[in-house]
């Protein structure tokens, strides 16, 4: 079915690489307007380009910058609909040996960066008639990762601001649904990074955003973007008219398997 979000207005944090980029690519091939914000200028511009969106160069920490790029889509697209949060970083490190600052950082990107969003854009998206805010938590909010003290920190702090603020739109009448998606361990270049930095994860070289998506019956594949790209779209379409403050697990099954095969994913 084409045309799934044909009109809307979409704003896609982090959308020069990974998650973002397959999202971007992904609201763009249904129709939408998709605005692409990233701290990499050079990638986000190119895939703006190639998909038919715009770019706009976005450190999601600054609540200025969040300040003056919803009053520039306001005025340069009347409207917003949709709005991904999909900024975000991850540094491995346990309680022990993770520094405060690299720890502060994880929380800037992830948490602030999510709930400065929220509260910049859900005015205009309710003068737009409502919408759907889509915030990217992780399974690292719900599973046990020691080396990832920061980032379940980070991402604990989305899913539980995600309920928050669906409720405040619910109570608020905006028409505006807000859910939260928990991604497993998906190929992406942060994930790859990751890799490098922890001696104990490896992963093979970035599929292309496009790639088929895996099954989940197949134990031991990794995810790919696209896998999360679809439920974005879902979400972001009047498909989930109904749906507000919920918790969508995308992980292949990893969070119900035994210890051992989860392990055996990462």
């Amino acid at each position: 079915m084409a045309g799934r979000v044909e009109g809307k207005v979409a704003l896609v944090t982090g959308a020069a690489k990974g998650l973002g980029e397959a999202d971007a690519r992904a609201l763009a091939a249904e129709g939408a307007r998709v605005i692409l914000t990233d701290v990499d200028t050079q990638a986000g511009a190119r895939i703006a380009g190639e998909i038919g969106g715009v770019f706009k160069q976005q450190d999601v920490t600054d609540e200025t910058r969040w300040q003056t790029i919803i009053a520039e889509i306001k005025a340069e697209f009347g409207a917003l609909h949709v709005l991904v949060n999909n900024a975000g970083i991850v540094l491995p490190g346990t309680i022990e040996n993770q520094s405060f600052k690299r720890y502060q950082l994880e929380i800037a990107v992830s948490a602030n960066g999510t709930f400065l969003g929220c509260k910049y854009a859900i005015p205009l998206m309710a003068e737009s008639g409502g919408g759907s805010i889509i915030n990217m938590a992780s399974v690292a909010s719900k599973l046990a990762y020691s080396a990832i003290v920061g980032y379940a920190a980070a991402k604990g702090a989305v899913e539980g601001m995600t309920r928050s603020i669906a409720a405040h739109c619910l109570e608020s009448g905006y028409k505006i649904r807000c859910n939260s998606l928990h991604p497993g361990t998906i190929n992406t270049p942060m994930v790859q990074n990751f890799g490098r930095q922890s001696e104990d994860f490896t992963v093979a070289a970035a599929p292309d955003p496009d790639t088929e998506a895996p099954n989940a019956a197949e134990v031991g594949v990794l995810g790919v973007p696209r896998n999360i790209a679809n439920v974005v779209v879902f979400l972001a379409s009047d498909e989930s008219a109904f749906i507000t403050a919920q918790e969508f697990v995308i992980d292949g099954g990893m969070s119900m398997l035994p210890a051992p095969l989860v392990n055996a994913l990462q």
